[in-house]
C-alpha cells in the first residue's frame, strides 16, 4: 500500500496536479459489506498507518468504501477549480476468494490473502480529457503532440529549416516545418493557437550561424540559440518531464 501511495503521488506531481486531497473511504452502518468486522478494522487501521507513515494528509469518510473493502481515493483539482477523482488504492477481500487464491501461513495453515489493487489514473480516455482541460491544451513539452515548429522567414530558408527539423527528429523530438506561403507572423500566430511549445524562426543569420531564434507559445522570445544548445534545452525539459519550457 505504501509503494502504491508513492507511485500515485509521483504520477500526480509529474502531470502537474499538485492540488489534491485524499479521502479514506471507510464502511458505514449499512449491511452491504462482505468480510467480518475484524478484517475490516484491521484493513482500515493498516491504511491509516501507511498514510501516516508517508505523511499523507487524508479525510476519513464513512460509507464511501466499496462493499468488498476500504480504499484511498485521490481527488485532484484542475486549473478551473473542478475536482476529479483520478486515483484509487483499493483493498479487496472478495476477489482472492473467488479466484481460489491461498497461501500457507507461519502457522502451517492455508489462508486467503487480501488483494490491493490500484487505479493510478483511471481510464486513459478520461484521464486524457482531464489533462486537456487542466492544461487548456498547452501541454508541457514532453506531452505536446508537436513540440516545435520551424518557421522559415522566406522560401529560401526552407531547406535550412528542414535540415534543423531532421536533426531534431533524429533525437526523437516531434517537429514540423511550416513551409506555407503565409507571412512569418501568421505562421507564429498559428503555432501559438495550436499551443505548440516552441517556434523556431530561421532566416539568413540563423542559417549562417547554425542557429535558430526561439520563441515560446507564451510570446516570450529567448533570442537566437545555437541549434545544439536548443537541442540540449529540449532534451533536458523532456527528460525531466518539466512543466516549464525553459528549465
Amino acid at each position: 500500500f505504501g509503494l502504491a501511495l508513492d507511485l500515485i503521488r509521483e504520477i500526480l506531481d509529474t502531470y502537474g496536479f499538485s492540488d489534491y486531497r485524499v479521502r479514506l473511504s471507510l464502511r458505514g452502518d449499512e449491511g452491504k459489506y462482505v468480510a467480518d468486522d475484524e478484517k475490516w478494522l484491521k484493513a482500515e487501521r493498516a491504511l491509516r498507518s501507511a498514510m501516516d507513515a508517508k505523511g499523507v494528509a487524508y479525510a476519513p469518510v464513512e460509507g464511501e468504501a466499496a462493499f468488498y473493502g476500504p480504499k484511498a481515493d485521490f481527488i485532484a483539482r484542475d486549473v478551473l477549480g473542478r475536482e476529479w477523482q483520478l486515483s484509487t488504492i483499493q483493498v479487496d477481500f472478495i476477489q482472492p476468494a473467488r479466484l481460489g487464491c491461498e497461501y500457507v501461513g507461519e502457522d502451517g495453515q492455508r489462508h486467503t490473502p487480501v488483494v490491493i489493487h490500484r487505479a493510478v489514473t483511471g481510464s486513459s480516455e478520461r484521464f486524457m480529457g482531464v489533462l486537456i482541460e487542466h492544461f487548456a491544451g498547452a501541454f508541457p513539452a514532453w506531452l505536446a503532440p508537436v513540440q516545435a515548429v520551424l518557421v522559415p522567414i522566406a522560401d529560401r530558408h526552407v531547406p535550412y529549416a528542414t535540415q534543423v527539423a531532421e536533426r531534431l527528429r533524429s533525437r526523437g523530438f516531434r517537429v514540423e516545418v511550416d513551409d506555407s506561403n503565409d507571412r512569418m507572423q501568421n505562421k507564429i500566430r498559428q503555432a501559438q493557437l495550436q499551443r505548440v511549445p516552441y517556434m523556431l524562426v530561421v532566416g539568413d543569420r540563423e542559417a549562417e550561424g547554425d542557429a535558430t531564434a526561439v520563441r515560446l507559445r507564451s510570446g516570450e522570445n529567448l533570442g537566437a540559440l545555437p541549434v545544439d544548445e536548443f537541442v540540449n534545452l529540449l532534451d533536458r525539459v523532456v527528460t525531466t518531464r518539466s512543466l516549464s519550457l525553459t528549465e
